[in-house]
């Protein structure tokens, strides 16, 4: 059974689209400044500004998403660049659209899909790029962002507990693989349960997360060992899951509020009790280890996921403790 599913997570779409970052990692690497203060593979650029950080993010949407659910996708475009700013232990300042789209009518249901969004998380809309006449539709945007302590995928270290922290008051998208705890949403719940992350990280309780992307939780797991440069075991029987949601397609799964942390065993309560105070799950998964192995458990089995020495997922691999700025490193 957990060799059918380690089989199924390798094969995912969510999983083979994070290896494509490869190519642009590659470049990125090859024109970055040695001595940039900026680290190459976080949720957000962190760009290092006074006392603090501004965080700039982009997303692009599915094609797809874009066509059939323009309203849907629009919401998802603001919401996504929202997940990625709070992720990362910031608030965010504003976002820019740049859409293009075959008529008026899909135009009109992106952007009140977008501007839903915008007011529910109280993101200003400040400008971008439009375009009616295309003969394709996309849709992508960014967002600007200021955090004062972040939370960084480099922070990761062996010994740490990975909590899963999760809003189960959702349902599934009946096509994407896609939990919606958000559009049907009180927005001031909306606000206050991001507000947890960047808590955390201003009373230096957690330094090192990331928010689950599509690549689900075993995929967003894996960018985080990577970039910090460890591995971990996960119990898949410890994974909070919706009982309407099969775990194989959970594990995939795109929440809208969803992050994994990675905590000192002596801040984990501590952690979880913030978001148990605001009816959300945070649960204990696993542990981070001094290896390069992902290493998935069910009952009595284990199974080696991935080995990140023998091969990459998005290519940004760790970094020295020499090469990050003293104020994201951990002490």
């Amino acid at each position: 059974m957990l060799t059918e599913l380690v089989d199924q997570l390798r094969q995912s779409l969510g999983i083979l689209q994070k290896q494509d970052i490869q190519t642009v990692a590659q470049q990125m690497k090859r024109w970055s400044s040695a001595d940039a203060d900026i680290l190459l593979g976080d949720d957000c650029a962190a760009i290092p500004d006074g006392t603090g950080y501004l965080l700039f993010a982009a997303e692009g949407m599915l094609p797809q998403l874009v066509e059939t659910e323009p309203w849907f996708a629009g919401w998802c475009a603001v919401m996504v660049n929202v997940s990625d700013i709070y992720a990362m232990g910031g608030r965010p300042i504003a976002v820019v659209d740049t859409f293009w789209s075959q008529s008026q009518a899909l135009s009109e249901a992106l952007w009140q899909g977008m501007q839903a969004a915008s007011m529910a998380y109280n993101v200003p809309i400040v400008g971008g790029h439009t375009n009616c006449r295309s003969p394709y539709s996309a849709l992508s945007v960014a967002i600007l962002g200021r955090a004062s302590r972040l939370l960084s995928s480099f922070n990761a270290r062996p010994g740490d507990r990975l909590l899963m922290a999760i809003d189960l008051r959702g349902k599934p998208h009946p096509q994407y693989p896609f939990w919606n705890a958000a559009t049907e949403a009180d927005p001031a719940q909306l606000r206050h349960d991001l507000a947890i992350l960047p808590h955390l990280a201003e009373a230096d309780l957690c330094d090192a997360g990331k928010d689950i992307s599509m690549g689900g939780v075993i995929g967003t797991l894996l960018m985080l060992l990577e970039t910090s440069g460890c591995g971990a075991t996960v119990n898949l029987d410890a994974v909070p899951c919706p009982q309407t949601v099969a775990l194989a397609r959970w594990l995939l799964c795109f929440p809208s509020y969803g992050f994994l942390l990675s905590v000192r065993p002596e801040c984990v309560e501590s952690v979880r009790s913030h978001f148990q105070q605001r009816d959300l799950v945070c649960e204990a998964i696993g542990d981070v280890q001094p290896t390069h192995q992902l290493i998935l458990q069910s009952g009595a089995a284990s199974s080696v996921f991935w080995d990140l020495s023998q091969q990459a997922l998005t290519g940004f691999a760790a970094v020295t403790p020499s090469d990050i700025p003293s104020d994201t490193r951990s002490e």
